[in-house]
Parts: C-alpha cells; structure tokens; sequence
C-alpha cells in the first residue's frame, strides 16, 4: 500500500502535468476529486472560487495574498481562455496602461468578451472581474510579458480610449503614445472609422509630447479624406518631454517620467544637509559606531533571526565557515551584510573624494550583490553561478500589489537608473529615489532591500547627510509607504517617512542593540 507521501507526490506529479501544459487557473473538470482534496489540504493547491483552483505554496501564511497576487494574471488568461476561446480581451484603457509597463493591476479588471453575461465575478483579496458583453471586439492579442492577457492593439486601443483616459492616466498615455512607431497604422484606424474628433485629440496629444511629425500626417491625412480635424491636447497640464531613446522600452521610460515627477516633491521636503562637505575620517567613524544597529535593524527587515552578538561575532573575525556556522543562514546573512558593508564605507570615501557617487554605484554594485552571498556559495548553500548578473526570473514582494518588471526589462531599466542617479544633483532626491527605484526593479532574486538601503546611504553621506537607520519596529510603516509609491506613484509618505529619519537621526545614533559576548568556538 502507498504511504501518505507517495500519495502527495502522485497528485503532484498530475499537478505538475497541468503546470506544464500551461494552465495556471485549474478547473475542477481537470482533477479527479481525490488528487484535488489531496492537493488542497496539503497546501499545494487553493481554490479561487467555485470549481476553479491555483497552485499554492504550504508554507505561505493564512491570509497571505502573495501567491494570488502571483498568479492572479495566470489565473484571468486561462480563466477567460476557457470561457470564452480568444473572443476576449481586457478593455482599452488597461490594455493601454499595460502595454505602458504599469505592474500594479486594479482591482477590479474588465473584460469585454462576446460570450459574456455583464456579470461580476468576485476573486479572492477583494479583487473581482466585470465580464463586459461587448457587441463586438476590437484586434488584440496575447501579450507574453503579461502571462497570456489578451491587450487590445496599441492604436485601435488609442482610438477607443476616451478623452478622460488622458486625465486620469496621463503618464500612461504619453508613454502610449511614444510607443507608436509611426502615425501609418493609427491613421488607418482614424480613416476607416470616421473618427475625426479623436483625430483632433490625438494629434493635439502627439504634439504636446514632441511627435509633431505623427500630428502632422494624422491632420494631412485626415484633411485629405474629407475630414475637418480641429486639434486640442486632451492633457490637463503639459506632459514632460522624455529624454533617452525613442526605442527604450516603456518600462525604461516610465521610469524617467516618475523620476521626473517625483524629484520635486522630494527635495522639498527633505532637510538640509549638516555639513556640505563632510569629514572622511569622522564620517566613517560615526558609520562604524551605527554599524551593529544599521546590520541589526537591516536584516531583521528582511526576516532574518540575527542577533547583535552574532553580529558582533562576524565583526570581529569570529567566523568559522568550516564549523557551526556553515549552516547557519542567519551567519551567513550577518557574514554578507559585514563584507558588502566593507564595500559601502570604502566606496563613501571615494565619494567624499570627489567621485560620482551614481557612477560608483553603477561601478561596484556587482561587487556589493557578490559580497552579500560569496559565503552563501562557499558553504555551498548558493551555487557559483548565482553571484553572477541580475535575476532570470519573476519575483514577487510579499503581499504587495506592486509586481516587479519582468527579468527581460531588468536589463532595460537598470542602465535608466544609474544614468539618473549620475544626473541628480540633489543627494535626497537620489537617496529616496534611488532606494525606490531599486525595489520597483528589484534587479536580483534576494538581497534587494538591503542594497537598497546601502544605496540610500551611500547617497546620503556623500551628500552631507548621517548614515540613516530604518528601524525594523517601524517595518510596516515602512512596507506601506514604499508600496504607495510603487504601486500609486505617491511618493510624498515614502519621502516624509526617509527625511523624518534622517532628522531624527542627525547628531542622534540610533540605540546600538546591547550585545552580550559569545565565546569563539575551537
């Protein structure tokens, strides 16, 4: 007779068989009853709703929403794959704020389908869809970067948008717009439908964001079939005008206008630095001094068990990788954060000497990622090949709405960020900003929070600022308003939340935990 674990792992493997074929939204009709109640109380599998299931993970928390916020895209693409075949797609405003790079979904998704009933079908974590009958559809397509959701074409998409879309999503549509190769296909859509007060709004749109050729060919043409186009921008106020390239994917450009956006708002709000040019050799001996603190309250952030004695122990050499700590991860952790600190402090002097500091972080930021996890791979806890490039795969923030870009756009938004960070002249702006956008990229599989905050800190101290402590008493206020900014572009609670801890902390060091000694081990 089968044992209980030769049970589990035939359901799955029939689990893993349906993974494969690419359903992700599983259907009762696809388990027999028993590998479905197997699955399910084992925590491998989680029903969404009523005869439709997700793959899950047993050790996510109650009430965690972090496995239905990574399959929740997934889980609409087949859900609606199989109700409707490809007579589906999402409405044109989202089609148009995902092909824009937007990584935060609404809670409420709409899908217009021809087969729908204009119902309203609840998801779990307060999330639903609004099945949409739509007399009939317009071209779309799946897009690979977003788990199979079908988007509507980019210009059809812009021409059945209405003039409030501008409005209330500006940013993603001028990024919509620079998306356009030319005005050859859009011109089509506006002539074959008649449309000349979207032609007017369209051109008047292109224009105000410098594609005053596209304009141009859009009222030509229009001109030229009989059509009186009278152009006005549908904007409330001015787009800002995109530096880069044209070809740069929307994600790297969403990142310049938020960067644009927000830079303001930050650097009135963040006090003056105490010192314009500050002391090297005082400046690190106070960074040494907050050092047990800053690697304490850094890695119980991230859910490490760490201690300040076994803190104290790697500072001071006590390190025995061939002993009981090899496979301690929490010391492994606490051996990373020494070493890629190490890097930091030497990397602030080069600073103070005159070196930019988002070059240097361009520079040596493999250098930080690889001191966070060599001890990792020399205990063999990490292969070797882990230590080398940004991340091959999706991760997902715990519990967050906000979804980080794809592995593939990773590589389109880092070179992005080391040229702002280069280009800023205000250390807070590049401080609170560079921290966000790190964690809004989230370029590696782990350690991101950390660098984060030792990018704040590189920037802040040669900037004339402390080396700041985020304490992790104040954890969910800090998750909270990082997610605001991430997935609201609200950046103001993040930069009030950065300056008030920098304030506090200027002439002020954080407690320094008390450590009681440990003896070495032979």
């Amino acid at each position: 007779m089968a044992t209980p674990n030769e049970k589990l792992a035939t359901s799955l493997d029939v689990l893993k068989k349906l993974q494969d074929e690419g359903l992700q939204a599983i259907p009762t009709k696809r388990l027999t009853r028993t590998h479905r109640e197997r699955l399910v109380k084992a925590g491998f599998l989680a029903e969404v709703m009523q005869g439709w299931y997700i793959p899950s993970r047993p050790d996510e928390q109650p009430g965690s929403s972090t496995a239905w916020l990574a399959h929740i895209r997934d889980f609409v693409a087949g859900y609606c794959n199989q109700r409707f075949g490809e007579a589906w797609h999402l409405n044109p405003e989202f089609s148009l704020e995902l092909r824009s790079g937007e990584r935060t979904l609404p809670r409420q998704l709409i899908v217009w389908a021809t087969g729908a009933n204009n119902q309203i079908v609840s998801l779990p974590h307060d999330f639903s869809l609004l099945l949409y009958r739509a007399p009939r559809l317009l071209p779309a397509e799946p897009a690979k970067t977003e788990a199979g959701l079908r988007l509507v074409v980019l210009e059809h998409a812009l021409v059945a948008v209405g003039e409030s879309f501008f409005t209330r999503q500006p940013l993603a549509a001028q990024l919509a717009l620079q998306l356009l190769p030319d005005a050859v296909d859009l011109t089509r859509v506006l002539l074959a439908g008649s449309h000349t007060v979207v032609a007017g709004r369209l051109a008047g749109s292109l224009r105000v964001v410098g594609r005053a050729d596209e304009a141009d060919e859009i009222v030509r043409a229009m001109t030229a079939g009989g059509f009186d186009v009278r152009e006005a921008s549908p904007f409330e106020r001015p787009p800002r005008i995109l530096g880069g390239l044209r070809q740069e994917s929307p994600h790297a450009q969403r990142l310049r206008l938020l960067w644009g956006e927000m830079r303001d708002d930050v650097a009135t709000r963040f006090p003056s630095p105490s010192h314009s040019r500050p002391d090297p050799k005082a400046l690190l001996e106070d960074i040494e001094a907050r050092y047990v603190a800053d690697a304490y309250h850094s890695l119980s952030i991230e859910g490490y068990r760490v201690t300040p004695e076994l803190i104290e122990w790697v500072r001071n050499s006590h390190w025995n990788p061939d002993g009981v700590d090899k496979s301690e991860k929490n010391a492994m952790a606490a051996k990373g954060y020494f070493d890629a600190h190490t890097l930091v402090k030497a990397d602030v002097v080069r600073g103070l000497q005159g070196e930019n500091p988002g070059t240097l972080f361009r520079r040596r930021l493999p250098d930080w990622y690889r001191a966070l996890w060599v001890a990792s791979v020399q205990a063999g806890i990490l292969k070797p090949e882990d230590l080398a490039g940004y991340r091959n795969d999706q991760v997902f923030i715990t519990n967050a709405l906000h979804v980080p870009v794809s592995k593939e756009a990773v590589r389109d938004c880092m070179p992005v960020l080391f040229e702002l960070l280069e280009q800023e002249p205000h250390a807070g702006v590049r401080a609170v900003l560079g921290h966000l956008v790190f964690v809004y990229i989230h370029p590696y599989m782990d350690g991101n929070g950390r660098i984060a905050r030792f990018l704040m800190n590189l920037m802040l101290t040669t900037g004339g600022y402390v080396w700041t402590v985020i304490p992790v008493e104040r954890r969910t206020e800090y998750m909270a308003v990082l997610e605001r900014a991430s997935s609201y572009q609200d950046i103001a609670p993040f930069g009030d939340f950065i300056a008030g801890l920098v304030a506090e902390q200027t002439g002020n060091r954080p407690a320094r935990p008390v450590v009681t000694p440990r003896q070495p081990v032979a």
